[in-house]
């Protein structure tokens, strides 16, 4: 297991910000994004103020408001170094 200061909830709150932040840039409602997304407006609403939804309708939003392909790109191996997983590692560096 790996040593985190990032919770998968701060994921969450980050990814309902930016999807209602992508939103209220490209001046919709919420009615309009679920127009085009599919999602319900009451489901927006409760991503964007708890971070819940399903990751089928977190994709019709993404893809809504931003390139589906970045969040696939999420899949891909990355070439960076691995993050420390013991305290002797941490101390090490």
């Amino acid at each position: 297991m790996m040593i985190s200061l990032v919770s998968g909830r701060d994921v969450q709150s980050a990814l309902a910000g930016y999807v209602q932040q992508r939103r209220k840039a490209l001046k919709w409602s919420r009615a309009a994004l679920a127009d085009r997304s599919t999602v319900p407006a009451p489901t927006i609403k409760k991503f964007e103020t708890t971070g819940q939804i399903s990751l089928r309708q977190f994709l019709l939003l993404w893809q809504c408001v931003d390139d589906l392909q970045r969040v696939q790109s999420l899949t891909q191996a990355s070439e960076q170094e691995p993050l420390p997983r013991t305290l002797d590692e941490v101390l090490a560096q």
